[in-house]
């Protein structure tokens, strides 16, 4: 790892917003730790980003588990380690109202946005000290910020990773680490709305329809890596970013047909 060759983590990367940032910090040059739980998704994502002129380091992880996340550690420490996280791994599971949703749906929520990204803080967190001036960017939501009906579970999760983020800026500065947040509103990739409407392709169309032009997953990787590539003084605490149809949280503009 030099200056010249900076090194990133990212999670998430077999899909989405995670795959298309892991590809952005590559084509800018960066030595890329692609970290995901599907080998063969990493594997197609490291045939894409064969060309540089950056490299891609693909590493299955299950963010949610702790031995995996040692053996992550390990992977990085030999091949020469890292200077920057981005945790992009996290996702939302159902729809319900706080009185009709399941345990296990929050569960799952916490521990993959909220423990899944302290787990790769607290274990990376000595390695970017040590170099000096490392970065830390966690991807959490406007669900993050403004609660909403249907939303409990994801909004709890995401106002956590919030909330860590915050205390994490403040708790690293003096030691030269920045600690950027950037917050989506309506994005519109393969598998989030799926997985959250539990495979049902009507209902996951349903978030969309009539949105012209929601963000994708292209977007918030350009975003996520113009941020860590700014020069390392330069902190930007909390980029908010949604499309230009998606007013507020609540104030979202469908076209009619």
């Amino acid at each position: 790892m030099t200056d010249s060759q900076p090194s990133a983590l990212v999670t998430g990367a077999t899909s989405g917003i995670g795959r298309a940032t892991a590809m952005q910090l590559v084509s800018a040059g960066w030595t890329v730790f692609a970290a995901g739980r599907r080998k063969e998704n990493l594997e197609s994502l490291s045939s894409d980003c064969a060309e540089g002129p950056g490299s891609l380091i693909p590493v299955v992880t299950d963010v949610t588990d702790d031995a995996s996340i040692s053996e992550l550690f390990a992977t990085v420490q030999e091949k020469g380690g890292i200077d920057t996280i981005l945790n992009i791994a996290g996702g939302a599971m159902g729809a319900e109202s706080v009185a009709d949703a399941q345990i296990s749906d929050w569960q799952w929520m916490i521990e993959t946005n909220v423990m899944g990204s302290l787990r790769i803080i607290q274990t990376f967190l000595p390695m970017l000290r040590d170099h000096g001036a490392g970065t830390i960017l966690n991807l959490t939501s406007t669900a993050g910020t403004v609660a909403y009906e249907g939303g409990g579970g994801y909004n709890a999760a995401k106002f956590g990773q919030h909330a860590l983020t915050g205390a994490l800026r403040l708790e690293e500065a003096e030691h030269n680490i920045r600690v950027v947040e950037v917050l989506p509103g309506l994005v519109k990739t393969e598998e989030f709305a799926l997985n959250r409407m539990r495979g049902d392709a009507s209902k996951a169309e349903n978030v969309y329809a009539g949105v012209s032009k929601p963000l994708t997953a292209e977007d918030v990787a350009e975003v996520c890596a113009y941020a860590v590539n700014l020069p390392h003084h330069i902190n930007l605490d909390q980029i908010v970013m949604r499309p230009v149809k998606q007013a507020a949280q609540h104030k979202l503009i469908r076209d009619t047909e």
